[in-house]
C-alpha cells in the first residue's frame, strides 16, 4: 500500500468519523459507525469492536461486521484468542496466517489473516478494533497504521462520549436527590420514610433490589424493615446479629461497605433470601444523624458489579438525606406529642387552679364553722349518743381543713423550682420544637434577639409551655401558610417576649376577654392556653397582653422582672 495513499486516507477516514459521530451521542451507535468506516477503507471480511467490562474484565461485543449471529453474544476473557491477548498486553497484533497462531479462535472457517488493535483511554486498554480477511498475509505496517489511527479515534470519542453520559447521570442523579430529598422531607410518618427510602435506593442507583436495615435499640442487631425487588416490596422478618456479617462492619466502622460477592459473607439465613432474588453484590451505607446510628441502606446488583466512587458519593449522600429526613419525623413525632402533652396539662393544670379557687372559698367559712363548733363547747356523757355525734363532726371538719390545704398548696408555684435562665436560649429552645411543625405548614419563622443575654428567674417548664402555646397559637391562625416573628427586648429591670404573627387575627368580640378560661372561637380549642400562660406569668411576677389583633395579624407581649442575681 502506498505511504502517502495510506497517510491521505487516513486523515479523510478521520473526517468523516468526525462527521458522522457528531450526530450521535450514544456510544453503540457511534461505534457502529466507526466500524463502517474501518470496513469501509480495510475492506475486510469481517470486524468488530470489543470492550473491556469494568465490573468482571470480560471483553464484551460491541459492534460488529460479517461475524455469525452465534457469536454476537460471545464474551472472552482477557488474554484469550488474540482479541484477549491484545487486550491483556496492550499491543497491537497482525496474524499473517491463524492456522500457525495458537491463539487464534476460529470464528468463521474461510478467515486466514487477523489484526487487533487496542482501545486506549489515557494509557489504559478499553477495547479492541479486530479486522479478519479471507486471505493470507492481508494486513502490512500501512494497514496497522491507519487500523491504529482509527481505534485511537474511536477511543477519544467513546472517551468523550463516556464522559458525555456520565455528566448527565450526575445530572439526572443530582435531579433525582433533589426530588427525593422533597419527597423524604415531606413525609412524617417514620415508617412509610423508611419504606419509601428502600424504593428510592433501587431506583437512584438503578440497581436490581435495595433493603433497609433498622438498628435494633440494644444495638446488638440489624432488623430488616424493608426488602425491594424490582418494583415489589417484600416484608420479611429477619435479624442480622452485628457480629456475624458485613453489615455489622458497616455500623462499627461507619463507614460504606461493599460486597463483590454475596456467596462470601456470613448474613446467615438472610443470605438464602439473597440467593432466592438473585442478588450477588452490594453495597451498603451506615444512616447516620449526628452520633446516633439508624441503621443501613443496601443497593443490589444481580451481577457481579463493582461499585465506583461516583455510585458511592451519590448513594452515600441518600443515606444522609434519609437520616435527615428520619430525624425530622422523629422530631415531628415528638412535636405533636409534646402538643398533646400541653394540652392534657393545660386542663390538668386549670383543674388544680380551679380546685384551688374553690378551696379558697371553701376555707373562710370553714374556719367559721370549726371555731363556732369548738366555741360550743358541746359536753355531753359517754353514755349520751350525741357524745359520739360530737366527736365525729369534729374529726370530719379536721379532715375537710386538711383536704382544703393539701389543694391550696398543689395550686401553689414552688420557688424552689425557679432557676437562672437566659430568655434567648428558652426561645432558641420552643423554636427546635416547632421548626418543623412550622415547615409543614409553610410557615417563615424570624427571631429578632438581643445580643446580650437576658436572665430571669423562673420554672423552666412552665415558660416553655407558655412560649409553645403562644407559637401553636399563631400556626393555627395561619392554616395555609404565613409569617410570625419574635423579638426580645429589656426594659428597665424587665424582659419582654413579643410574638406576631400574619394570620386571620382575633375576633373583636373575645378580645377583652381573651385570658379567661374555657374561651376560643376554634371548634378544636379547649380555650385553657391563653389562661393558663396568664396564670404562669403572674406567678413569675410576670403579665401577658394582647398587644394588637387585626385581619392581619395579631401580636401578644409577655413580660417577666429580671433576676437580680
Amino acid at each position: 500500500m502506498d505511504s502517502s495513499l495510506t497517510e491521505q486516507t487516513a486523515i479523510d477516514s478521520l473526517y468523516r468519523i468526525s462527521s458522522l459521530v457528531s450526530n450521535t451521542d450514544e456510544p453503540e451507535e457511534a461505534l457502529q459507525l466507526i466500524l463502517d468506516e474501518i470496513v469501509r477503507v480495510l475492506q475486510p471480511n469481517s470486524a468488530s469492536i470489543s470492550l473491556i467490562n469494568p465490573d468482571n474484565k470480560i471483553l464484551e461485543l460491541e459492534a460488529s461486521f460479517g461475524l455469525p449471529d452465534d457469536w454476537q453474544d460471545v464474551k472472552l476473557s482477557l488474554g484469550q484468542g488474540i482479541t484477549g491477548w491484545t487486550a491483556l498486553h496492550g499491543r497491537a497484533l497482525i496474524v499473517n496466517d491463524v492456522k500457525d497462531e495458537p491463539r487464534y479462535i476460529c470464528v468463521r472457517p474461510n478467515i486466514r489473516s487477523e489484526m487487533a488493535v487496542p482501545m486506549e483511554d489515557h494509557g489504559i486498554v478499553i477495547g479492541v478494533v479486530n479486522v479478519d480477511s479471507e486471505e493470507l498475509d492481508a494486513y502490512d505496517e500501512s494497514s496497522l497504521k491507519i487500523l491504529t489511527l482509527l481505534t485511537n479515534e474511536a477511543a477519544r470519542v467513546v472517551s468523550r462520549l463516556w464522559l458525555i453520559m456520565q455528566l448527565r447521570t450526575k445530572a439526572n442523579q443530582l435531579e433525582s436527590l433533589v426530588v427525593m430529598s422533597q419527597q423524604l422531607a415531606g413525609e412524617i410518618d417514620s415508617d412509610i420514610l423508611m419504606e419509601a427510602l428502600a424504593r428510592q435506593g433501587r431506583h437512584l442507583m438503578d440497581a436490581d433490589g435495595s433493603a433497609f436495615f433498622e438498628l435494633a435499640p440494644e444495638g446488638e442487631k440489624l432488623q430488616l424493615y424493608s426488602l425491594v425487588v424490582g418494583d415489589e416490596t417484600i416484608k420479611e422478618t429477619v435479624a442480622i446479629p452485628l457480629s456475624q456479617s458485613a453489615l455489622g462492619s458497616v455500623i462499627s466502622r461507619r463507614k460504606q461497605v461493599e460486597v463483590a460477592d454475596l456467596n462470601f459473607t456470613e448474613e446467615n439465613e438472610f443470605l438464602l433470601t439473597l440467593q432466592r432474588h438473585g442478588f450477588v453484590s452490594m453495597l451498603a451505607s451506615p444512616i447516620i444523624f449526628g452520633d446516633e446510628v439508624i441503621g443501613v441502606i443496601i443497593a443490589y446488583t444481580k451481577h457481579p458489579h463493582r461499585f465506583n466512587n461516583e455510585e458511592r458519593k451519590v448513594f452515600q449522600t441518600l443515606a444522609e438525606i434519609g437520616a435527615l429526613a428520619i430525624q425530622n419525623a422523629r422530631l415531628y413525632s415528638r412535636i405533636f406529642a409534646s402538643e398533646e402533652s400541653l394540652r392534657r396539662n393545660e386542663k390538668l393544670t386549670t383543674l388544680g387552679m380551679i380546685a384551688a379557687e374553690i378551696a379558697h372559698e371553701i376555707r373562710n367559712p370553714l374556719t367559721v364553722i370549726k371555731l363556732l363548733f369548738d366555741s360550743l363547747d358541746l359536753q355531753f356523757t359517754n353514755k349520751d349518743p350525741r357524745f359520739t355525734d360530737v366527736q365525729v363532726i369534729g374529726e370530719k371538719l379536721n379532715q375537710l381543713e386538711e383536704i382544703v390545704e393539701r389543694v391550696l398548696s398543689f395550686g401553689r408555684t414552688r420557688e424552689g423550682m425557679h432557676t437562672r435562665q437566659d430568655l434567648n436560649a428558652l426561645v432558641d429552645d420552643t423554636l427546635k420544637l416547632t421548626r418543623l411543625k412550622l415547615q409543614q405548614q409553610k410557615i417563615d419563622l424570624q427571631f429578632n434577639a438581643i445580643t446580650s443575654k437576658i436572665h430571669v428567674d423562673v420554672n423552666k417548664g412552665q415558660i416553655l409551655q407558655v412560649m409553645l402555646n403562644l407559637v401553636l397559637n399563631a400556626t393555627q391562625a395561619m392554616p395555609g401558610g404565613g409569617h410570625i416573628q419574635l423579638e426580645t427586648s429589656v426594659s428597665e429591670n424587665t424582659a419582654c417576649l413579643t410574638i406576631t404573627d400574619n394570620g386571620s387575627g382575633i375576633p373583636e368580640s373575645i378580645q377583652s376577654d381573651i385570658f379567661d378560661s374555657f374561651l376560643t372561637d376554634r371548634p378544636d380549642g379547649t380555650g385553657l392556653g391563653l389562661s393558663i400562660s396568664k396564670r404562669i406569668l403572674r406567678g413569675h411576677r410576670g403579665n401577658i397582653e394582647l398587644a394588637h389583633s387585626s385581619p392581619e395579624g395579631s401580636s401578644f407581649r409577655f413580660w417577666l422582672p429580671l433576676s437580680q442575681r
